[in-house]
């Protein structure tokens, strides 16, 4: 069996753990776990890091693929907008379409595309977030887009909620279930009984909503957003 090499991380972390990240296989370790006591647990999850391993290396070429042109599609409210170019300097969304200046590459349209989303997203969720609170008899302490890649959404403590700008990707389902979800934090700060009743309350078929978003999150690992 070939040792499969990796990037060890230790820190005062009482257990072992395995992630796989852009192709490259990393260890977290307490500080003084001997050696040979790491490379004997990752031996033993040989099987499970192979098939990672090899589905990141797949998602990566896939990612290096993927090429924004003016024809390409983008996800906007869960409907396929069409890119074009637009004489003039302005980017925005119309009809259908994501418009913006001629003659940039790919890396150009896709940051073109970002700012869209941004601006988008800032617009409708906050707008959306204020007609769900007034239904649901709460108050967030502030609203914020964010460009968080691994939530969708959050609530702090001091009852702000955070939303990633990816979200505006989403069909209008799945957006007001996470908008849902994160005010009733406001209420339950975890993920009990009483908080799932609150979400249940305001949409019985949150369940089916929320299982858009997966197909949501495999797409956008395909293009690498």
């Amino acid at each position: 069996m070939n040792k499969i090499p990796y990037n060890l991380i230790r820190s005062r972390r009482k257990t072992l753990s395995l992630q796989i990240k852009n192709g490259e296989l990393i260890v977290r370790a307490p500080l003084k776990l001997p050696k040979d006591v790491i490379d004997n647990f990752v031996a033993s999850k040989n099987e499970w890091i192979v098939d990672k391993l090899h589905q990141s290396k797949k998602r990566l070429e896939q990612q290096d693929a993927f090429k924004l042109t003016y024809g390409s599609t983008v996800l906007y409210r869960g409907c396929e907008y069409i890119i074009v170019a637009k004489e003039g300097d302005e980017i925005g969304v119309d009809n259908g379409t994501f418009y913006m200046p001629p003659y940039m590459d790919s890396d150009e349209i896709k940051d073109a595309c970002k700012r869209v989303y941004r601006r988008l997203a800032k617009m409708h969720i906050i707008k959306r977030v204020g007609e769900v609170s007034n239904r649901m008899g709460v108050t967030p302490s502030a609203i914020r887009i964010t460009s968080a890649k691994t939530r969708w959404g959050s609530c702090s403590s001091k009852k702000s909620i955070n939303f990633s700008w990816f979200l505006i990707m989403a069909d209008d389902d799945a957006i007001d279930y996470v908008i849902v979800h994160e005010l009733a934090h406001i209420t339950e700060m975890n993920h009990s009984k009483k908080f799932w009743a609150i979400v249940e309350d305001v949409l019985p078929n949150y369940r089916q909503r929320k299982s858009h978003l997966r197909d949501l999150q495999k797409r956008l690992a395909v293009e690498g957003w």
